[in-house]
Parts: C-alpha cells; structure tokens; sequence
C-alpha cells in the first residue's frame, strides 16, 4: 500500500509497482493509511513523511506499538540526519529521499518484500545466547526471563548479532543487513543503535553483552 497525499506521486508509484506485477493500494492521509494497515495484510507499506490527518513518522509508530511489523519504506524530502534517524527510530525499515529514481524505488522494494517473506533468521528458529533469548516468531526478547521492548531495527540488529555469538560483524555489514541499501545511511547509525540496544540489555556491574572491537565492528558475547 502506497500512502501518499499527492494524488499524482501515488498514481505513478501504484502504476510502476503493478507493471512490476504487484497489487498496489493507495491511501491519500494518515489517518485512513493506518487504519487500513491496522485492519489488512500488506506486504510493504509506502508511507509518506508529510501527510494531512496523520505524519509518516505517526503511522509507524501506531503500527510498531500494536506490534504490526509490516516492512515500511518512508518517502522524505527531508534530508537533515537527525530526521532520518527518528524515521528509523520510530521503527521504519528504510528511507527514500525524494526526487528519487523510480529503478531505485523498485530495488528498494525488492529488498524490502524479499526480507518480509524471508526475514533474517527462520520464523520457528529462537534465538539463545547466554542469558538472551530472541523469539523472531513472537518478537519478543527477554533477559534472564524478563522481556526486553525493543524497537523493529533494534530487534533485527540484536537478531543478526545473536544469530553467531562471537563472530566480529563491521559497521558497514551490519548496515547492509539491517537497513538494507548500503551507502545510503551513515555508519553512525549503527553505533547509535548498539548504543541503544546495550542500554536495554546490560547490567551494572557486568560487561556488555555487544562489545566494540575497535576499528572493525562489533559481536555479541553471551552473558552466563
């Protein structure tokens, strides 16, 4: 579903997408994309920053708090670091600065369609290393068998890292695994999320469960 108020953006982006062969649905406020959303099962949800009734960044977040997970590619002509990052934050998947390419469009959706339907880890598979379990299935992440709220990106970020407890991944891997389209958000996105992301889950008094190898990147260690 494309949620866009301008009525000829969205009629462009619906025709591309269904001469790629897919069925698209436009909705022209946030008020009435959310609660389609809310109600339908989508795929992928194109959303709009700027939107009468309800913002981009609004329905996202209604989305992620009833625990929708649809993948949200956000369309903004804003392009200051800080608003990408509360994009992001409220819990979509990746962004499109506009004016963007339509091939670009396309490979983006590609992208994120494919990670829906596949995900980074199998949706029976939980996750246990150390004290952590992660349930992809649930989407839930508990500690020492309390949950852990996590944002939509801080749990595929956690799941990657999970997935082989040890191992070094790069700042720039995990920005290609997480967010998907490598080269178009900063690295520093990724520190801002371990940041968050070790907040949540370390202890005072014991070492963090995402350590920095510096210069490289960073791996999960397993607390006993």
């Amino acid at each position: 579903m494309i949620i866009e108020d301008e009525e000829k953006m969205a009629r462009m982006i619906a025709r591309v997408l269904r001469e790629e062969g897919y069925i698209a649905e436009t909705a022209g406020d946030g008020r009435t994309g959310l609660s389609r959303a809310l109600d339908d099962s989508f795929d992928l949800l194109v959303v709009d920053w700027m939107l009468p009734e309800r913002s981009g960044v609004q329905i996202v977040r209604g989305l992620r708090a009833a625990e929708v997970n649809t993948p949200v590619l956000m369309l903004t002509a804003r392009d200051q670091v800080e608003d990408r990052v509360e994009g992001l934050d409220a819990g979509a998947d990746d962004y499109l600065p506009k004016p963007f390419a339509l091939p670009e469009l396309l490979a983006r959706v590609r992208a994120l369609t494919r990670r829906s339907k596949g995900g980074t880890v199998p949706a029976e598979a939980a996750i246990r290393a150390g004290d952590v379990t992660l349930d992809p299935s649930r989407h839930v992440v508990r500690l020492r068998g309390e949950t852990v709220d996590l944002t939509a990106k801080e749990f595929a970020l956690l799941a990657t890292l999970m997935q082989r407890p040890g191992q070094v991944f790069s700042r720039s891997v995990l920005l290609d695994t997480v967010w998907g389209v490598p080269g178009e958000v900063s690295t520093s996105v990724v520190e801002l999320y371990v940041s968050y992301l070790r907040r949540k889950l370390d202890r005072k008094g014991e070492p963090s469960r995402i350590r920095t190898v510096r210069g490289v990147g960073y791996t999960f260690e397993p607390q006993p």
